[in-house]
C-alpha cells in the first residue's frame, strides 16, 4: 500500500490497449491503473468500478480478448463509429477525466487519426500520453498529432526532448505539455547473482534484452557483437526475452526469430545466446532484470522517444549499453549508461567487453541509474498523473478549444457506414458478376475485367480504411481474376468471361487494359500484404507498355492514373515516369486540338467516365511539374461540372449514355450511370488535394450526393439495406437492378468520402446526405 491517500480522487476513464493483448501500451496502461488504485487507497473493492475507473480497450479489428471485468467498453480499431460511441459511453459514465494512451499504430484510420472521433465527442478533459513524438513525421502523422494535441486538455510526454519537438515541430503551447517519466517497478538494489540460479546462470555474466521481438529491435547486431564478447568471456550469456510481436507474427510468422536463431548457429554461439520465447509476468521479469549484469537496447530508430524496457532497466539499477535513440540519449546521460553507434556490432562488442571487465565502472553505472530511477517508480508516476488529472479538470473550461476541423468529423455528418453485403453477394470464387436481376446475380452475362478492376480498387480502399482481414478474400478473388485475364502472348488484357469460365476474346478493349493498370497502381500504392504487392507489381510491369499504342483517350487516362499511383511507392522508376508523361502529353495535345471557348473538352463528344480524363491530367501535371497539363485538367474539370449542373436546382445532372452529348447537340438525360458520379467525385477530390482550394471539396460533396437523391430523379440510388447501388436513372425513374459496375462505383465514391472525412477535411456545415 502506498503511504497517504489523495483526498479527492479523480474518477477517470482509460483509453488504451489492455491485457491480455500483448502490447507495450497495454502493459503500461495496466501498470498505471494498478498504481492509481493503490494511490487512492482502494485496493479491496468488490466490483470493476469500485475504484472509479472505466477502461475502454482497443481491439485489433473484430478480434476479441478475454478481458477482466475492469474493461467496460471495446473499440474495434478500424471502425470509426466505435470511437464516437466510446465518447458517448464515457460522457454518460461517472468519470471526471479521460487518460488516452497514444501510439499511431493502435488506432484506426490514416496515421491513426480515428482517435479524433473520440476526442471530438468528449465533454470532459482529456489527458493524452504520447508514446511516439516524431521529429520528422510524414504530413499525415504531423496533422494527426497536431489535432490530438489541439483536442487534448493536457499532453503528457516522458522525455524533455519530446517537449522540444512538440513545441518546435507541432507548435504545441508549452503550458499544455507535462513531463511525467515512464513508470517502472519498485525493485530493491540487489546483487545480480541473487536470481541467477533461476536461469542456470550461476557464475556467469548475464546480458539481457527483453520485449516483443521485431526487426526494429536490431537484435542481429547484438548477436554479432556476442562473437567478440564470447571470445573474451566464454561464460557470458546473452538472454533474449520475449515473444514475437503479434503484428510481426501475423504478417511474417516467425521469420525474424528463425533468422536470428540461424545467426546463432552459424556463429557457434549456442552456449552464449539463448531465447526465452515468452510473454512473462512482472514478477518473472523482475527476476530476469535482477540477474542481469549488462542490459542491451540495440534499437535501430533514432526517433524512438520512449522505451518501457529501458525505463525498467534504469529503475532496476542496471549497467546499460544502447544505441543513441532520443530516449536513450536522455535517460543514459551523466554516466547512467553507454551509447554506441547504430548498426555497429564491433563498437557494441567492445563496449560490452569493457563493462564486463570493469566491475567498478559497472557498479558506478548501476548506482547512477538506480538513483535516477527513483522518480520513475510507479508510486511516483501515479502521483504525477493524479496531479495532472486534477489540474486538467480545473482548467478544462479555459484550455479546451474544439478545433474547427475536428468539429465536423462525427457521425452526425450522416455519412453511411460502408456496407459490403451486396458486393459479396455479387461475387463468387471467380470474380464479380457483371449484371443482376434486381439484387440477384444474372449469371448468363458472366464477368468482365472492367468490373473486377473497379472492385479490386474498392477492396484495396476498404483495407486502407479498416485494416480488416475479412476483406482479403475479395482482394484475392479480384486480383486473381485480373492476373488470369492477362494474355501474355499478346501483352493485353482480356475483358469478357462467360459464366463457365471461358474467355470470349483474346484481347479486350483498350479501356479494360487501362482500368486494370489503374487498379493495380492503386493496389501497389496501398497493398494489404506483401504477397498482393508482389503479384500486382508483376502484372503492372507486364501491362504498362501497351497503352502507348492505344487510341482510346480513356485508356490513356486510366493508365496514367494507375502510373501515378504506382509512382507513389516506386517514385524513381524512370520507365513508368516516361510512359505516364507520354500518355499525359497525348491527352494534353488532344485537349489543345479540340478545346474552344464554348467546348472546353478533349473530344467532340462527352460520353462515359468523363472526369477521368481531367483527373489524369491533374495528377500527372502535378507529378511531372507541368503547369500547362495541370491547368488544363483543372479547367476541363470545372467546365465538365458546369455543363452537368442543373440550371434550376443546381444538382448534378449527369450525361446519359442514351445518346451522350455531342458538340452543338443536346445533352442526353438518360441512362445516367453511377460510374460517372464516382469518377467526378474522385476527380474533384484529386483537384482539392493538389490545389488546397475548398471549392473542389464542395464539388466532390456535390457529385457524391448524386447517389443519395440530389439527381434528376430526386431519389437515392443507394440501397441502404444491402449496400448496393441501383443501375442508373431512366426516363421512368430508377433502374431497379443492382449490378456489379454500380456497386463497385458506389463503393469507390463512398469510401473516398470516408477517407476524406477521416482526414479531417469536411467543414461543420457540410451535410453529406441532403
Amino acid at each position: 500500500m502506498y503511504p497517504g491517500k489523495i483526498l479527492h480522487p479523480v474518477k477517470a476513464a482509460f483509453v488504451s490497449t489492455y491485457p491480455p493483448r500483448q502490447c507495450g501500451i497495454a502493459t503500461f496502461c495496466s501498470d498505471l491503473l494498478g498504481s492509481m488504485k493503490q494511490l487512492y487507497g482502494n485496493s479491496n473493492g468488490e466490483g470493476p468500478n469500485q475504484h472509479n475507473f472505466e477502461i475502454v480497450a482497443l481491439n485489433r479489428g473484430s478480434k476479441s480478448y478475454n478481458y477482466d471485468r475492469e474493461v467496460s467498453f471495446h473499440i474495434r480499431d478500424q471502425h470509426h463509429h466505435d470511437y464516437q460511441r466510446a465518447a458517448d459511453f464515457i460522457n454518460l459514465s461517472p468519470v471526471d477525466a479521460v487518460s488516452i494512451q497514444h501510439e499511431y499504430g493502435i488506432f484506426g484510420g490514416e496515421d491513426g487519426n480515428y482517435i479524433s472521433y473520440l476526442l471530438n465527442g468528449l465533454k470532459i478533459p482529456a489527458i493524452t500520453t504520447l508514446h511516439t513524438v516524431l521529429e520528422k513525421p510524414t504530413a499525415g502523422q504531423k496533422q494527426t498529432l497536431m489535432r490530438i494535441c489541439e483536442q487534448s486538455t493536457t499532453v503528457v510526454v516522458m522525455a524533455n526532448t519530446a517537449i522540444d519537438i512538440l513545441t518546435r515541430v507541432y507548435k504545441v503551447p508549452r503550458e499544455k505539455i507535462r513531463l511525467i517519466p515512464h513508470g517502472a517497478p519498485d525493485v530493491p538494489f540487489l546483487d545480480s547473482s541473487y536470481y541467477k540460479d533461476q536461469f542456470n546462470a550461476e557464475g556467469r555474466k548475464v546480458l539481457l534484452t527483453f520485449g516483443l521481438l521485431s526487426p526494429s529491435k536490431g537484435l542481429e547486431y547484438a548477436i554479432e557483437a556476442m562473437e567478440e564478447v564470447a571470445r573474451a568471456h566464454p561464460d557470458a550469456l546473452y538472454i533474449i526475452l520475449g515473444a514475437t510481436h503479434p503484428e510481426v507474427k501475423r504478417l511474417y510468422g516467425e521469420e525474424y526469430r528463425h533468422n536470428l536463431e540461424k545467426m546463432i548457429r552459424d556463429r557457434g554461439l549456442e552456449k552464449n545466446v539463448t531465447f526465452y520465447n515468452q510473454y512473462v509476468t512482472l514478477e518473472r521479469l523482475v527476476q530476469f532484470l535482477v540477474a542481469t549484469d549488462v542490459y542491451i537496447t540495440p534499437y535501430l530508430s533514432r526517433e524512438q522517444i520512449t522505451s518501457g524496457t529501458l525505463a525498467y532497466a534504469v529503475a532496476c539499477g542496471k549497467a546499460i549499453v544502447s544505441t543513441p535513440y532520443l530516449y536513450a540519449e536522455e535517460l543514459l546521460d551523466e554516466g547512467r549508461g553507454s551509447l554506441v553507434p547504430f548498426k555497429d556490432s564491433r563498437a557494441l562488442g567492445a563496449e560490452l567487453n569493457k563493462l564486463l571487465e570493469d566491475e567498478e565502472l559497472r557498479n558506478r553505472m548501476r548506482k547512477n541509474s538506480y538513483q535516477y530511477g527513483r522518480q520513475m517508480i510507479w508510486k511516483e508516476v501515479a502521483r504525477n498523473y493524479a496531479s495532472a488529472f486534477d489540474q486538467a479538470r480545473l482548467c478544462y473550461g479555459d484550455m479546451f478549444v474544439q478545433t474547427e476541423k475536428g468539429a465536423d468529423v462525427t457521425e452526425r455528418a450522416l455519412l453511411p457506414e460502408v456496407n459490403l453485403n451486396h458486393l459479396r453477394a455479387m461475387t463468387d470464387d471467380t470474380g464479380l458478376y457483371q449484371h443482376s436481376v434486381f439484387s440477384i446475380p444474372e449469371r448468363k452475362h458472366g464477368y468482365c475485367t472492367d468490373d473486377n478492376a473497379r472492385a479490386l480498387i474498392a477492396a484495396a480502399m476498404n483495407w486502407r480504411l479498416f485494416k480488416d482481414e475479412a476483406i482479403m478474400p475479395l482482394v484475392n478473388v479480384y486480383l486473381s481474376f485480373l492476373y488470369h485475364a492477362f494474355n501474355e502472348e499478346k501483352g493485353r488484357m482480356r475483358n469478357f468471361m462467360s459464366f463457365d469460365r471461358r474467355w470470349l476474346e483474346n484481347s479486350g478493349s483498350e479501356d479494360s487494359h487501362g482500368r486494370t493498370l489503374w487498379a493495380l497502381g492503386y493496389t501497389i500504392a496501398h497493398p494489404p500484404s506483401e504477397a498482393v504487392l508482389g503479384i500486382a507489381n508483376r502484372l503492372f510491369k507486364g501491362l504498362i507498355k501497351a497503352p502507348l499504342s492505344f487510341t482510346s483517350p480513356r485508356a490513356w487516362a486510366f493508365s496514367a492514373i494507375g502510373a501515378n499511383y504506382y509512382l507513389r511507392r516506386f517514385g524513381g522508376d524512370t520507365r513508368v515516369i516516361k510512359i505516364m508523361a507520354e500518355l499525359s502529353e497525348k491527352l494534353l495535345k488532344l485537349f489543345k486540338d479540340q478545346a474552344s471557348a464554348d467546348w472546353y473538352w478533349y473530344e467532340d463528344i462527352l460520353t462515359y467516365d468523363n472526369a477521368r480524363l481531367s483527373q489524369a491530367l491533374i495528377a500527372a501535371g502535378k507529378n511531372l511539374e507541368n503547369d500547362d497539363m495541370f491547368e488544363a485538367g483543372l479547367k476541363s474539370l470545372q467546365w465538365l461540372i458546369e455543363v452537368q449542373t442543373n440550371p434550376e436546382s443546381g444538382h448534378l445532372s449527369l450525361i446519359g449514355n442514351d445518346g451522350w452529348y455531342e458538340r452543338g447537340g443536346e445533352k442526353a438525360r438518360f441512362d445516367q450511370q453511377s460510374v460517372d458520379a464516382a469518377a467526378l467525385t474522385d476527380a474533384c477530390y484529386q483537384a482539392f488535394v493538389l490545389t488546397g482550394e475548398d471549392h473542389w471539396l464542395k464539388a466532390m460533396e456535390w457529385a457524391f450526393n448524386w447517389f443519395f437523391g440530389s439527381n434528376d430523379a430526386h431519389q437515392p440510388l443507394y440501397d441502404f439495406s444491402s449496400g448496393g447501388c441501383y443501375d442508373g436513372i431512366q426516363p421512368g425513374g430508377i433502374n431497379q437492378n443492382l449490378g456489379g459496375e454500380s456497386v463497385a462505383s458506389l463503393l469507390l465514391a463512398l469510401q473516398r468520402v470516408h477517407l476524406v472525412a477521416h482526414q479531417g477535411y469536411f467543414q461543420e456545415q457540410l451535410n453529406l446526405i441532403k
